[in-house]
C-alpha cells in the first residue's frame, strides 16, 4: 500500500508522541526565567539563556525528528516486506523494543505457517470434493441406464425427476468449485441465446412434463458476447430455481424485455420471495423464509448465479411477490474488452 502520510502529519505525530518532553522543556524554561526575575539579573542574561536554550533544544529536536521520520517511513513498508523492515529497525532499535520486535517476528512466522497449512488443507479438500463429484456420476449413470431398460418400473417418473435433481445438484457443486477458482478460463464469443435456452429447456423437459408446468418461450433471435458454457450454467440455475418453486400446473415464461435491450427475463408463477428476503438472496447459504419452509433451498443457487454474472460481465436482478411469482432479469449487455480475447 502506497504511503499517504504527509510530512505535516508526521510532524503532528512527533509532537504528540513527545508532548511530555516539550511540556517539561517549557516548564523548565519558565522556571529559570522566574529565577532570573526574582534575582533581578540583567535582562540580556535572560535573553541569551533563552536563545541558547532554544538553539540547543532545536538541534536536539531536529535530530530526534530525523530519526522519527526515517523510522515512520520504514514502518509504512511493514505490510509489504515485514522481515526486511524489522531487520532494518533492529540496527537502530532501543533496547526496550527488543522484546516487541522478537514477538512480531514470531507472529509473522506463525502467520506464514498458518497460511501455508490452510492453503494445503484447502487444496486437499477441493481435490477430494472434485474426486467425489466425478465418482458420483458413475452410480447416476447406472441408475439412468437401468431406468431406460426397465420402462415399466414402478415410480419410474418420480425416479427420473429425482435423478435429474441429483445431477443438477452435482453440477452445481462442481460449477461452484470451478467459479471459485480465479484461474477458471473464459472464452468470450458470440453466443446464440436461443441455442442455450433450448438446450436448457430440453434438459429440464421431464420436470415440465411431469409437473404439468406450462412453458411460454418466445424466440429471442439474439446473439450475445459471453462464454457459452457459463451462460448455459447460469440459465440452467435460474430455470432450475423456477421449476423448484413453481407448483404443479404453474407457468414459466422466457422472453426478452420489451422495454430494455439485451435483457433476458425468466418469469414464473411460483411461491415468490418475501420483500424482506430480497436484499439477501444473493448471499451464500441464505435460503430465505420460503426456502426454509419448503425445505428445497441450498442457499447456493442464486449465490452461484451472481458469481457467474459478475465473471461474465453481465448483471442480474430479481423482482418477486409472495404468492404471485418471481421475475429474474439477466442483463446480457457487455462491452468487449481486449483481455477477454
Amino acid at each position: 500500500m502506497k504511503s499517504t502520510h504527509k510530512v505535516t502529519d508526521i510532524i503532528k505525530a512527533f509532537i504528540k508522541t513527545n508532548r511530555s518532553f516539550f511540556l517539561a522543556y517549557v516548564f523548565n524554561l519558565s522556571l529559570f526565567s522566574f529565577i532570573y526575575v526574582l534575582g533581578q539579573l540583567p535582562s540580556y542574561f535572560l535573553i541569551f539563556s533563552i536563545e541558547l536554550s532554544f538553539f540547543i533544544g532545536g538541534c536536539f529536536c531536529l535530530f530526534k525528528f530525523s530519526q522519527y521520520y526515517k523510522r515512520f517511513r520504514l514502518l509504512e513498508r511493514l505490510d509489504k516486506d515485514p522481515i526486511t523492515v524489522l531487520q532494518q529497525l533492529s540496527d537502530n532499535r532501543d533496547p526496550s523494543e527488543v522484546f516487541f520486535q522478537l514477538k512480531i517476528e514470531n507472529l509473522i512466522e506463525e502467520m506464514h505457517q498458518l497460511k501455508k497449512n490452510n492453503l494445503k488443507r484447502n487444496t486437499s479438500q477441493i481435490d477430494y470434493f472434485t474426486l467425489w463429484l466425478h465418482q458420483i456420476k458413475t452410480p447416476i449413470s447406472a441408475i439412468s441406464l437401468l431406468m431406460q431398460r426397465d420402462t415399466q418400473a414402478k415410480f419410474n417418473h418420480q425416479m427420473e425427476q429425482e435423478l435429474l435433481q441429483i445431477e443438477n445438484y452435482t453440477h452445481m457443486a462442481l460449477n461452484y468449485l470451478k467459479i471459485e477458482q480465479s484461474g477458471s478460463d473464459l472464452d468470450f464469443v458470440e453466443v446464440s441465446l436461443d441455442r442455450v435456452i433450448k438446450e436448457t429447456v430440453k434438459k429440464f423437459s421431464i420436470l415440465f412434463i411431469y409437473n404439468r408446468i406450462q412453458l411460454d418461450y418466445k424466440i429471442t433471435s439474439q446473439k450475445v458476447l459471453s462464454d457459452e458454457k457459463w451462460l448455459r450454467v447460469l440459465v440452467e440455475q435460474i430455470l432450475s430455481n423456477s421449476l423448484k418453486y413453481t407448483p404443479e400446473g404453474g407457468r414459466i415464461q422466457i422472453y426478452m424485455s420489451p422495454v430494455k435491450k439485451n435483457q433476458l427475463i425468466i418469469e414464473d408463477t411460483g411461491i415468490g420471495i418475501r420483500a424482506e428476503d430480497l436484499p439477501r438472496i444473493f448471499e451464500r447459504g441464505y435460503s430465505g423464509f420460503n426456502g426454509r419452509i419448503h425445505e428445497k433451498s441450498t442457499g447456493l443457487g442464486l449465490f452461484l448465479s451472481q458469481k457467474i454474472t459478475k465473471r461474465l460481465g453481465h448483471e442480474i436482478a430479481i423482482e418477486s411477490t409472495v404468492g404471485k411469482g418471481t421475475k429474474v432479469i439477466i442483463d446480457l449487455a457487455r462491452t468487449p474488452l481486449a483481455k477477454d480475447y
